[in-house]
């Protein structure tokens, strides 16, 4: 069992659970969110399938992690003769194309199986030849791990903007639940903590799914990080009242031009932020970078079932044959955003040009 523990100190005295528990060739073991907080329970994925139903029920979810779990899932109960390069390619191709459609807004899904399919392409990879099973497995793992570095450093970058500013205020869940470890959004948070700085978050409820009061709050109170929940239409007086100072949110794709789609709430956050003068910054790892689309009105928003808005933990809440628009997603126009952090280090407009220079760099 892999399991995280405190970011930067070391700390095993409490844990979190990880999305990706534990992999192999044979079966992806994901922490089935729907449960949390109240129950820690586990979905053992033998086939894509599998993934791909953990995927759009949001048992795993998190952009990042969606990402990783497809590329394990690309790779799960994968048959093929070895001197069938071709068709195991065609069947990877197939496998790939349905595990993107399974959540299209989050570019880390997409990213991830390109890289996979990459590989599966060069001739590092060896498709068809013996041992290529395991390369497929060592990439994916490969993938795993450079998410891990990334949101380390993502922590050591943001936390210098956290200094002097107590108050953070955060929605959605970005924390070690959405990622392979540690978190985005809440690494910098974590690296204050760790480094004696007093941190306060105002943890945003997230509606209709709850993943703010269902897995922020878990996480943080997991980790002795003062915080306090309030309801989504609640940041308003938190900010108006001089409570909050920073805003500090995840992504799931982020433009070529700076603008940001993230779980539906965030926009209304950035427009407030900048009422009131807040800083208003989004933490994500490179691969949710999309230099490819060049403005967030290309950003295809995902739609889910207006059952989500209707009900409220399984219990109907609005009247029966009412219709519902449940966007998932909104997208933060640049001109909201203070700051990007990812593990390349804190950008800062204008972003079209940021962004490529750090490309450039690598």
């Amino acid at each position: 069992m892999l399991w995280w523990r405190r970011f930067v100190q070391g700390d095993d005295s409490k844990t979190v659970p990880k999305s990706l528990i534990s992999v192999s060739e044979a079966c992806l073991k994901i922490l089935d969110q729907r449960a949390l907080p109240g129950a820690v329970q586990y979905i053992d994925c033998v086939n894509v399938d599998e993934v791909i139903e953990a995927i759009g029920c949001l048992a795993v979810r998190g952009a990042p992690a969606i990402g990783l779990s497809a590329a394990f899932g690309l790779i799960l109960d994968l048959d093929g003769q070895p001197e069938n390069a071709d068709k195991i390619l065609l069947e990877l191709q197939a496998r790939g194309d349905r595990l993107i459609a399974s959540r299209p807004t989050a570019v880390n899904l997409a990213w991830a199986v390109e890289q996979m399919l990459h590989y599966a392409r060069s001739s590092a990879c060896q498709l068809g030849g013996p041992g290529w099973r395991q390369r497929l497995y060592a990439q994916a793992q490969s993938l795993f791990e450079a998410d891990r570095e990334a949101c380390r450093k993502i922590g050591e970058a943001g936390v210098a903007l956290l200094e002097g500013r107590k108050n953070i205020l955060t929605h959605c869940n970005a924390g070690a639940l959405a990622v392979s470890e540690y978190g985005t959004a809440l690494a910098p948070i974590y690296v204050a903590k760790a480094r004696g700085q007093s941190i306060n978050v105002w943890v945003d409820e997230t509606r209709p799914l709850l993943q703010g009061a269902r897995l922020t709050a878990f996480e943080l109170m997991a980790h002795d990080v003062s915080c306090q929940l309030i309801t989504d239409n609640m940041a308003a007086h938190v900010m108006a009242s001089g409570q909050v100072d920073l805003v500090l949110v995840g992504a799931d794709r982020v433009a070529a031009n700076g603008d940001a789609a993230n779980k539906i709430g965030t926009l209304g956050l950035a427009v407030l932020a900048h009422h009131y003068g807040i800083p208003f910054v989004v933490a994500c790892p490179w691969s949710t970078i999309d230099l490819e689309t060049r403005s967030g009105s290309d950003i295809v928003i995902e739609e889910r079932d207006s059952n989500e808005v209707c009900s409220f933990q399984g219990v109907r809440s609005a009247p029966d044959g009412m219709n519902a628009f449940n966007p998932a997603f909104d997208v933060t126009p640049a001109d909201l955003i203070t700051a990007l952090v990812t593990e390349r280090g804190v950008l800062r407009a204008p972003f079209s040009v940021e962004l490529k220079a750090a490309l450039a760099a690598g």
